[in-house]
């Protein structure tokens, strides 16, 4: 089976909440030697992006969201044994302090770039959803963080992404750390108005722009 249809395939069994049909085309990626990420990315998050859209304009409600859910979980059982096996091969990168912003609950997106960003090579600490900017800061500053990675699903929260950048600056932490924000809604002229280092679309864009700002970072 063409690479292309497997990823159609693992979209629409997260959009039908197809539980056998995520798992036979989990099986099938792996069968062909596609990057697990890539299955994960371009395949099963594209699925979460549509229920996600469906389910914020009242098109699709909880329990659609739910099956969803159930179904990117189903077919993450079959790709996360090769994704486990990847990250033995990875240098570490840097340290990023992720998670959801205050008022957001929604955590399949963030929950994608952790798992890529650890296998592509940074160590990640996932503060999970809800997070005030305090909260978030004070976990970087812990932690020793590089990049504080932001994560907004709706329209709604996407000021509390600008909040802790705003914040970072009256405390004056904003040149200690790196910022990337991203999510459903929004884009790069969002992270370019709000003043953030960067802006994943993907999670796969988000690793490739992290890499980036590392690169640039001075020591």
């Amino acid at each position: 089976m063409e690479k292309e249809q497997i990823l159609e395939n693992l979209a629409t069994a997260v959009i039908d909440g197809d539980l056998d049909m995520a798992r036979g085309s989990a099986d099938q990626a792996l069968a062909v030697q596609m990057d697990p990420l890539e299955a994960v990315d371009l395949g099963l998050s594209q699925g979460m992006a549509v229920v996600g859209g469906q389910f914020e304009t009242g098109e699709a409600f909880l329990p659609e969201l739910l099956m969803a859910a159930d179904a990117f979980d189903a077919a993450m059982e079959i790709l996360n044994p090769e994704i486990e096996a990847q990250k033995k091969q990875v240098v570490r990168l840097g340290k990023v302090v992720l998670g959801t912003v205050k008022g957001d609950v929604h955590s399949i997106g963030k929950n994608i770039v952790a798992t890529v960003m650890k296998t592509n090579g940074f160590e990640v600490v996932d503060m999970g959803v809800d997070n005030s900017s305090l909260d978030i800061i004070e976990q970087a500053r812990q932690a020793g963080a590089d990049i504080i990675a932001l994560s907004a699903l709706m329209t709604t929260t996407m000021p509390a992404q600008k909040e802790v950048i705003d914040v970072l600056e009256e405390m004056n932490l904003r040149d200690r750390f790196l910022v990337m924000v991203g999510g459903g809604p929004t884009n790069q002229e969002w992270a370019d108005q709000i003043g953030a280092d960067g802006y994943g679309k993907t999670a796969i864009h988000a690793v490739t722009v992290a890499k980036e700002l590392m690169g640039q970072k001075a020591y």
